[in-house]
């Protein structure tokens, strides 16, 4: 009996070398793609959450500079979190938030290069859009209307639709080209939602160049139904 169970055990024993020997080679490189890969995957997570964590801290002192209207450490602060993470969303939040600081100093130029970065380096689409209508904002403060019309003519995401061509009516007014700035402005009170606010501001730049939208004229009909 004892040599029965020998026998049977020296066989699996036998088929387990066989098994080993033909698929061993390409089960552990498997087994090595795997697991390297799963260490990869980690070792990419962390770097990714480290590079947040690091580039926030920078984001911080970019803001803080911007309240305090330091201009240097808003030039110092910007630059670091540009060179070292430039590719993270809070770099280009942090470029956002050091234009605003310039163009309110007066540093139009610096405001401009910086909402120029957001363009050029942000990862998501709404940043750029955003840096993009400010950086139009910028050139038309500059008398740059030529400028302001090329960026706005640009590709915006849909949402930004309301917006852009509000912001082109802005522009064509500014260059004394009153009926294309009414069709723009038209386009833009059709594209925002009825209950955003900005919708009453472009509703009041049609009011100002004589064309009624249609809550000025319901409010006219009811004026005049009293």
């Amino acid at each position: 009996m004892a040599t029965h169970l020998d026998l049977e055990e020296q066989e699996q024993i036998d088929q387990i070398k066989h098994f080993w020997s033909r698929w061993g080679t390409p089960i552990t490189a498997v087994l090595v793609v795997v697991f390297g890969g799963f260490a990869a995957w980690n070792g990419w997570q962390y770097w990714q959450q480290r590079q947040a964590v690091q580039a926030s801290a920078l984001a911080d002192a970019v803001q803080a500079a911007a309240e305090a209207k330091d201009e240097g450490r808003i030039t110092q602060s910007l630059a670091d979190i540009q060179s070292k993470y430039g590719s993270t969303e809070q770099a280009a939040q942090a470029a956002l938030a050091a234009a605003k600081a310039q163009a309110d100093a007066g540093q139009l130029d610096a405001a401009k290069a910086s909402l120029a970065w957001v363009s050029e380096h942000a990862g998501d689409a709404g940043l750029k859009a955003v840096a993009q209508l400010r950086q139009a904002a910028v050139l038309m403060e500059q008398k740059d209307l030529d400028g302001a019309s090329r960026l706005l003519a640009g590709s915006f995401p849909a949402e930004f639709a309301g917006a852009v061509a509000d912001r082109q009516g802005d522009v064509l007014q500014l260059q004394g080209k009153a009926e294309e700035a009414v069709k723009a402005y038209q386009r833009a009170y059709q594209a925002l939602d009825k209950q955003v606010d900005y919708r009453r501001l472009v509703e009041f730049k049609l009011n100002a160049l004589g064309v009624a939208t249609a809550t000025t004229a319901a409010a006219g009909n009811t004026e005049t139904a009293k």
